[in-house]
């Protein structure tokens, strides 16, 4: 296969899983910022998401203010922000248009729809839901996964776009988790002024929802009561979406899938990336969650992106086009 078509394939899938990703962490910020909290924390919330994502500075460049209104506007709309969702479903449509011959009808006509669609809703903008538009591109992004595993062949294709789907989960899943927890942990901080408990914020309550909103982000609040049944909590949260090999968005679940796909695509250049992707393996499956909570969960999170995102550089310099020809 030629690295332009690897390079399509891969960003294809990639980018489709950013656009979810970034809808799923927008949406866990717009309906927690729905809850009762101080103002203080509210304005921290919307800037650690510009902050996670490395964002801040391009945002500063067209807003004045950090408010909900502009983060959503940034994150959804700005053509000028490439992580933005219209940014990744043009992209994505973009890759999938140069190689439709190596895709099936339907996974392009998929592509392709989604795209239509976004002009539809993006001409009456200041009427959108952010919610029902949020709801939406997930709904998007499933259909295309579903469509691209239910109608492509098991070949090289498939193996790329798996890979770029799997590499840019892990590092999402590992924002979001990182993203709420230092939430959570400013508004304890918070809570100790007088004005956060005048303005009634009732902290059990917002613990339950915030923690049910992280869940639900990541499609794991019914998984997560099926496995615990019991109250919603930080530790408990955090061994779901790192160790939990049956959870489809848990950091070692990416990492186990990866492992087999890289077999699948070997090359003379793939022996460092089957290395990390082992250490990093070992790494999991050799921790536990209490280890994590003693280095710091925040510590650990840093750690794993780092890594990750060394493995998906070393991915391109194997197998994909440098981004300084493409």
């Amino acid at each position: 296969m030629l690295s332009r078509t690897a390079d399509c394939l891969y960003w294809m899938a990639r980018y489709t899983e950013r656009a979810e990703n970034t809808a799923r962490m927008l949406d866990v910020n717009h309906q927690t910022s729905l809850l009762p909290q101080p103002a203080e924390f509210l304005e921290q919330s919307w800037k650690k998401l510009l902050t996670i994502s490395k964002l801040e500075e391009s945002f500063l460049e067209k807003y004045d203010v950090v408010t909900r209104e502009n983060v959503l506007d940034f994150m959804i709309y700005e053509t000028s922000n490439p992580s933005s969702i219209v940014s990744c479903l043009f992209a994505a449509r973009e890759n999938a248009r140069v190689i439709r011959g190596r895709i099936t009808s339907e996974a392009w006509e998929t592509q392709n729809t989604t795209w239509l669609e976004l002009q539809r809703i993006l001409e009456a903008r200041n009427q959108a839901d952010p919610s029902r538009l949020l709801e939406w591109v997930k709904h998007r992004c499933h259909l295309f996964r579903g469509v691209m595993h239910g109608t492509m062949l098991k070949n090289e294709a498939f193996y790329f776009m798996n890979v770029g789907t799997l590499l840019e989960r892990a590092d999402n899943t590992a924002r979001i988790l990182e993203t709420k927890y230092e939430d959570q942990a400013t508004l304890k901080v918070l809570r100790t002024d007088k004005k956060v408990e005048a303005d009634g914020a009732d902290g059990d309550f917002f613990d339950f929802y915030h923690w049910a909103a992280l869940l639900r982000s990541v499609s794991a609040f019914e998984i997560y009561r099926q496995i615990y049944s019991d109250q919603v909590t930080p530790k408990q949260v955090a061994q779901l979406l790192i160790f939990n090999k049956q959870m489809p968005r848990s950091l070692v679940s990416c990492v186990n899938e990866l492992i087999p796909l890289i077999s699948e695509v070997k090359n003379q250049q793939s022996k460092e990336i089957e290395r990390l992707l082992g250490k990093l393996k070992a790494n999991l499956d050799y921790s536990d969650i209490d280890e994590v909570f003693s280095q710091g969960l925040e510590e650990f999170i840093e750690e794993f992106l780092e890594r990750i995102n060394h493995i998906a550089d070393e991915f391109s310099n194997a197998y994909l086009i440098p981004l300084a020809v493409a």
